[in-house]
């Protein structure tokens, strides 16, 4: 699998969600902080069309939004199956 990536902010539910789901279909992540990372923040309003939406994902140098959570979106974007 490529690597993962997480652009969040830690009060986020919809972040929270989406990094419980990849813990719990093993799947190793990097989490990006964007209230701490200027350039992380540049990098989510660029590819999000200047909205500032989280969690958005990098996965094999593609970026998608996660928000709201949906399980099926994640196990779609990252070929992995829904119920393991």
């Amino acid at each position: 699998m490529d690597a993962v990536t997480i652009y969040s902010i830690p009060w986020c539910s919809d972040c929270r969600r989406t990094k419980v789901f990849l813990r719990e279909h093993g799947v190793e992540f990097r989490e990006v902080n964007i209230e701490e990372d200027a350039n992380a923040e540049a990098l989510v309003l660029k590819v999000n069309n200047g909205k500032r939406k989280v969690p958005t994902l990098e996965v094999g140098g593609r970026y998608f939004v996660c928000s709201p959570f949906d399980p099926y979106q994640l196990s779609s974007a990252l070929g992995i199956p829904l119920n393991m």
